[in-house]
Formats: structure tokens, sequence, C-alpha cells
């Protein structure tokens, strides 16, 4: 799913302007074209319009929704149920990256993390 302009995809939902800066800084140095959400009300909305990214960046504790309840949506979706999502969270409780697995996600990165360990996993997931 390239833009217009051979790029792929990547899709961002993320509540914290800080880091959802840095993650869109760090995905379009990888020539990304970035899709910013801030909130599960309107990642909801996103998914349910098809048309999918072709890598997820999702957040867990999101205003609205949180990310377990949207990986659910997505891979329940018939556009989004193959692309790769990671998962990025404070949350370090191992049942949370359990769960998360469990749902369907590609990876799982607790925050803090180093961008190169986040843009090594993004390079694994789109290969």
């Amino acid at each position: 799913a390239l833009d217009s302009n051979g790029n792929q995809r990547l899709l961002i939902v993320e509540d914290d302007v800080h880091m959802a800066y840095l993650l869109g800084y760090l995905a379009e140095k990888e020539r990304f074209t970035v899709e910013q959400i801030a909130d599960g009300r309107q990642a909801l909305e996103r998914i349910a319009r098809g048309d999918a990214a072709d890598l997820v960046l999702l957040d867990v504790m999101l205003p609205y929704t949180d990310g377990f309840e949207l990986l659910e949506k997505l891979r329940a979706h018939e556009a989004w149920k193959k692309t790769p999502v990671i998962i990025l969270t404070s949350r370090t409780r191992e049942h949370d990256a359990v769960r998360a697995l469990s749902l369907g996600a590609d990876d799982y990165l607790t925050k803090p993390f180093s961008p190169a360990e986040l843009v090594a996993r993004i390079r694994r997931r789109i290969r």
C-alpha cells in the first residue's frame, strides 16, 4: 500500500505529543509516509475506514479506547488483518506483553526504548 511517492505508510497511534513527534521523526527518516492519531476514538474510525497502512505503532494507554481493544479491532478487520503492529507502552508487566502478543501484536517495546532499537524492529517487520 505505497503512497504516491512510493513510500510505505506508517500509522502512529500515540497520545503523548513528544513521543508522537519522536516516532514521526524516526519514521520519516526511514522514508515512511507518516499518519498520526492521538486517541482511541479517532483510531477506531481510521481502522473502520479500511485502507490499511503498511505498519502500525500502537500505544497501549490512550484516551477513549486502549491499544488492546484497538489491536482486537485491527485483527478483526479484513483490510488490517496482516498489517504488522508494534505495541509501544510504558507498562512493563509481563502479562501486558503476553496479552498484546496473544491479541495479534507482532512486536512489543516498553518505554523508554532506544530509537535505534525501534528502527531495527520496524525494519525487521517490513522486510
